[in-house]
């Protein structure tokens, strides 16, 4: 009898063990996967991540464990890849693997209805979407919108005559009203639009809950997923999140796309968008957020980069002196500079470059997920690993960049390539890793460059940017933001360099306030060169 009670006790007794044993090995780093900091049992690395500056942290695990290594983050295998050559082998030549995103739970299923591109997972659907924003982003398309570029850019100028102070509205409205236009045919002709402010809460409050702890744990360990959402307050935050993205990315696509069946549409994304939406049979909502994606991207990064240029300038006088005076040299003080004289200006695309590169928006790239077990230099990476393109660090590599946080555009004086050019090019001369890698590589990268153009070299023509008298220099690492960053707000003196330049500022604005209506700011008529879309459901492009 007691040998019968002890072989019943022994069962639970092993069975416990056995499941302690499992739950112990859970966070533990596999054999053969990259180096990386020592594990403990459930929460592997998850209890080593920071809450504030993460990509710090990723920078000295760089610096310690080498430029790929790997984080457990309790049940999920990370791979972090921190060197340009790493990233070409990977996501660029293997992006048939290494296109797919991790699951997120918070970021993509609740906080975007599973429509947000920037984080939708890779197949069918995104290869259809990928394809229509290929159709309209690429290169010979994005040329026809240099007239939506060249007045709202015009309009930044004129409000940093009238109210210098609000820098960062004026970029901010410049980056959104050129997006609108481009996507929906519609302007932002005032930086106080509640439309444009409730964009860029959405787009911030996305990028809160994305990045923070409990998305990463609902990831990580997929029960919390399953808990009621009072004990999950982040799950309510989010579904917030989704409801004010939804009606207001459908909301813009519904009247475009109302404009364009009455015939009042403008040429814009849209008209690819509708054609596309009947051939392919997509919902308003998933269109919606299609367009919404975009107005996202475009807004966002584009003022973030700007903004951290002028930030550069004021810290580093010398080199606003030396664009200047190329500036004054190939264009003169008679006119603006124009898209056509990019060629003539390369301290400015070295300047375009350095501001990427010195300032990165998307800091730690968006996640990449793998679809199957794969080796890298003798190094295992399983099926469904998270794959980090660890942007900053790569940025701050001293030997790609000595002194790396200093503003320094002569470092691309040798490189001619555009933006484009140089993200398909040879991994250790890419010029910046902000627009991602392989199959996911930003593609309104040919309209940002211009963007980014124009803005620059136009504010320097136009003005000098200064230090205010008894401020101290703002910290150029004090960033804020989620998932994309920007320099702090900071204190600037901006001032126009003559009198002449004014004039020339104001002709410019009013020859384009006779092209729009005075009451609502809009186009009167259809720019000159501009085209409706031609979106056709069997086009070729490589996805």
């Amino acid at each position: 009898m007691l040998h019968l009670s002890i072989q019943y006790l022994a069962i639970p007794v092993l069975v416990g063990v056995v499941v302690l044993w499992r739950l112990l090995k859970v966070g533990q780093r596999p054999k053969g996967m990259p180096p990386g900091p020592p594990t403990i049992p459930i929460l592997g690395n998850l209890h080593q991540m920071p809450k504030e500056s993460p990509h710090l942290q990723f920078q000295k695990w760089a610096e310690e464990y080498g430029p790929v290594y790997s984080l457990m983050l309790g049940t999920k295998p990370t791979i972090v890849l921190s060197s340009d050559v790493a990233v070409k082998d990977l996501l660029d030549k293997k992006g048939g693997i290494y296109s797919d995103r991790p699951d997120m739970f918070i970021s993509q299923r609740v906080a975007s209805g599973n429509h947000r591109l920037v984080v939708m997972r890779y197949g069918e659907t995104w290869r259809l979407i990928h394809k229509l924003v290929h159709n309209i982003l690429n290169i010979k398309v994005a040329a026809k919108y240099i007239p939506y570029q060249d007045l709202e850019n015009k309009v930044l100028l004129a409000g940093l005559l009238d109210t210098p102070d609000a820098l960062f509205n004026h970029i901010r409205r410049f980056s959104y009203s050129l997006s609108t236009q481009m996507i929906f045919g519609f302007r932002c002709p005032d930086f106080a639009d509640p439309m444009l402010k409730r964009l860029f809460e959405t787009v911030e409050t996305w990028g809160v809950v994305s990045a923070s702890g409990v998305a990463q744990v609902a990831d990580l360990y997929p029960i919390v997923q399953k808990l009621p959402h009072f004990l999950v307050p982040t799950v309510s935050q989010a579904k917030k999140v989704h409801e004010v993205g939804r009606e207001l990315y459908t909301g813009h696509w519904l009247k475009a796309k109302q404009g364009l069946k009455d015939g009042t549409g403008l040429p814009c994304f849209c008209n690819d968008l509708l054609l596309a939406q009947k051939s392919e049979e997509l919902s308003d909502e998933a269109v919606g957020y299609i367009v919404g994606s975009l107005l996202e991207g475009g807004s966002d990064t584009t003022s973030s980069t700007l903004y951290a240029f002028v930030l550069a300038m004021m810290v580093w006088p010398e080199v606003q002196k030396k664009a200047q005076e190329e500036i004054d040299r190939v264009v003169g003080p008679d006119r603006l500079p124009e898209v056509d004289d990019y060629p003539n200006l390369p301290y400015i695309r070295c300047c375009v470059k350095e501001t990427l590169r010195w300032m990165p928006t998307v800091i730690l790239g968006v996640p990449h997920s793998v679809i199957q077990d794969d080796t890298y230099k003798g190094w295992v990476i399983p099926k469904g690993a998270t794959v980090i393109n660890n942007v900053w660090t790569i940025h701050m590599d001293p030997k790609r960049s000595p002194e790396p946080r200093r503003f320094n555009p002569d470092r691309f004086a040798n490189d001619p390539t555009t933006l484009y050019q140089s993200a398909n090019g040879e991994p250790m001369d890419r010029d910046n890793f902000n627009f991602g890698a392989g199959r996911r590589l930003c593609q309104g990268i040919h309209i940002a460059e211009r963007s980014l153009f124009l803005g620059m070299s136009r504010i320097l023509w136009g003005f000098n940017v200064s230090q205010p008298l008894g401020t101290a220099t703002p910290d150029i690492d004090d960033l804020v933001g989620g998932i994309t960053v920007h320099p702090r707000p900071y204190k600037v003196d901006i001032k126009p360099r003559s009198t002449k330049t004014v004039k020339i500022i104001r002709t410019a604005v009013k020859d384009c306030e006779d092209l729009v209506h005075p009451d609502s700011g809009q186009w009167k008529k259809v720019p000159d060169g501009m085209v409706f879309g031609s979106w056709k459901p069997d086009s070729k492009v490589k996805v």
